[in-house]
């Protein structure tokens, strides 16, 4: 599907990521964890990019994606963006799907990749399904984390979600874990991983490295669904 809608709503989550809320159309369906194309025209230039939705399909009267404005020329572009503004969008894409057919599921995140994350976590809890979820969140600084709020309140209204949190490059106040997402903390956090299915997202170095774990630790790749944010 492809169709042209006016930005309704801006949401800063980080001091360089933004979230873009647009109309969402009636006959727009999607799955939660799959993403759209989105097209921007600047003095007669179009520029596309695509982004994992961070909406649930449960929230019909918006679609939102969410971007690191890395001061490229279409992070400048959207950065720009006001309400009121116009965006060209197509799809939705992607296997990377979940539609409440699994009872375990653990989902790994780097960065920016916990945006379908964040639409998976949310569409189970407005649909109240029993799917136990394990999501381990990789971010660098307190200041690159996203989503805190929203996860949190999940864990309230969802009993079967858990969040556990690690950063690479924390401050001194930081009293969390700051390993890397590793075999070790697999073990620690998820020890029934053996029977789950696997989500993992985020920048290409990230994921390649997350599946070559995974494999280690004899996770098939039917066990595995994966996104890898070229560009982010």
């Amino acid at each position: 599907m492809k169709f042209e809608e006016t930005v309704i709503d801006i949401i800063k989550r980080a001091h360089n990521v933004k979230s873009f809320r647009f109309k969402r159309p009636e006959a727009f369906d999607y799955k939660a964890g799959q993403y759209i194309t989105v097209t921007l025209n600047s003095n007669g230039k179009k520029l596309s990019k695509a982004f994992s939705l961070s909406s649930s399909p449960t929230e019909k009267d918006h679609i939102e994606f969410t971007k690191k404005l890395t001061g490229h020329e279409f992070s400048n572009m959207l950065d720009a963006m006001v309400l009121g503004d116009t965006a060209f969008i197509s799809g939705p894409f992607g296997k990377m799907t979940f539609e409440g057919e699994y009872e375990k599921i653990a989902l790994l995140s780097g960065g920016i990749g916990i945006t379908p994350m964040i639409s998976i976590c949310k569409y189970c809890t407005d649909m109240k399904f029993g799917t136990n979820i394990i999501l381990l969140c990789s971010d660098k600084t307190e200041e690159d984390m996203i989503f805190v709020e929203e996860l949190e309140e999940m864990q309230k209204q969802n009993p079967n979600l858990s969040v556990f949190n690690t950063l690479t490059r924390a401050s001194e106040n930081w009293t969390g874990c700051r390993e890397r997402i590793c075999e070790s903390m697999i073990l620690r956090e998820v020890p029934d991983y053996a029977e789950r299915i696997f989500y993992v997202c985020g920048p290409p170095p990230m994921v390649d490295s997350m599946m070559e774990m995974l494999h280690d630790m004899k996770i098939p790749d039917s066990m595995i669904n994966k996104e890898s944010l070229i560009g982010y």
